[in-house]
């Protein structure tokens, strides 16, 4: 691949889920010159089949604004298959944003990239935790499946330029408490109430949605610099007790603050992940915890971001007041992305 390489065929795979959809909505908004030729998405066959579903909204609203639609089934579809669908729309990049019931279907994926005629480049869904952030991150349960691909992209890929794009914890996310085990942190503004691990003094390195669609844009606008690379991307670094004293600001109120310290959040983690069991079955809500004591841990931190090389400047990302205030209107749960309700 020469160093002028720049994507034109792109193709978003798990592109309308949780993350999928921001990252989606972004690149189709991003400005011109557009990181791209084409911007396609692919879902599952059927998607338009009720006119009236979310999903069936949100896809012709991006229809509406040039996106292409291929379809085919995840985890139906063969390594083949994939190398077919890559072929045949002529993608040289593809960017998958699977969610965590999904993931174990990224190998064969991106054994498809490689062995097309077409794929370049490839941005697996490696959004949110840095797997490899420390000697420790090896050993935590909820890195698992990121981390055997990693493992496998070292091992099996070798045509294909891949980039990781690590966004640490989204913002929007974070800020809702964990049903039945709210002690692991996190804001009821109806209840006025805080719930914060530790002393709430640790800092932690946050993305917000709309932030990750805006790094994952920039990445396509920078293909040699981020080629072998898992970029640390962040939207601001800040402390619980700095969260909270915005809320408190923007709301008027004081909060009650509930505070559980470290130790008790990680034998909360031994009885969620069941480990005393000879025969373990882990609680589902486990990984939510163990991921918000790694965030507490300092999991987010490092000397320094990537957001400089890829010409990202703060003032054009959200700030802590603003990602508050998208909270208080209705949070993550609540976008349209400007499909009209």
């Amino acid at each position: 691949m020469s160093n002028d390489f720049k994507p034109t065929n792109v193709l978003i795979i798990g592109g309308t889920g949780t993350i999928g959809a921001y990252i989606t909505s972004s690149l189709l908004s991003a400005a011109t010159p557009k990181p791209y030729t084409t911007l396609s998405l692919f879902t599952r066959p059927g998607w338009d089949s009720d006119p009236s579903s979310p999903k069936a909204q949100l896809i012709k609203h991006w229809q509406s604004q040039g996106l292409n639609v291929v379809t085919g089934n995840v985890e139906s579809l063969d390594q083949a298959g994939f190398t077919k669908v890559f072929e045949d729309g002529k993608f040289d990049t593809v960017i998958s944003c699977l969610g965590r019931a999904t993931l174990k279907y990224q190998p064969k994926i991106i054994d498809a990239a490689e062995h097309s005629q077409s794929v370049q480049w490839f941005l697996p869904s490696e959004f949110g935790t840095d797997v490899a952030h420390n000697e420790k991150s090896a050993q935590e349960p909820t890195h698992v499946g990121k981390l055997a691909l990693r493992k496998h992209i070292k091992e099996k890929i070798q045509r294909l330029k891949v980039t990781y794009v690590v966004t640490g914890p989204y913002f929007d996310m974070w800020l809702y408490p964990t049903p039945g085990y709210e002690q692991a942190g996190g804001f009821v503004p109806a209840e006025k109430k805080a719930y914060i691990i530790g002393d709430g003094e640790g800092k932690v390195g946050f993305c917000t949605m709309w932030d990750v669609g805006k790094f994952v844009t920039a990445t396509l606008r920078h293909p040699v610099q981020s080629f072998g690379k898992a970029l640390k991307v962040q939207s601001f670094i800040v402390t619980p007790n700095q969260v909270l004293s915005e809320f408190q600001k923007q709301t008027g109120s004081e909060f009650e603050v509930l505070k559980t310290p470290l130790p008790e959040i990680e034998q909360l983690e031994d009885v969620l992940w069941d480990k005393k069991s000879d025969n373990p079955q882990p609680n589902p809500l486990a990984t939510l915890v163990t991921l918000r004591r790694i965030w507490a841990r300092g999991g987010t931190l490092y000397e320094k971001n990537d957001n400089e090389a890829l010409e990202v400047k703060q003032e054009d990302l959200d700030s802590l007041g603003e990602g508050v205030r998208r909270y208080l209107a209705g949070g993550y749960k609540g976008e349209t992305f400007g499909v009209k309700v």
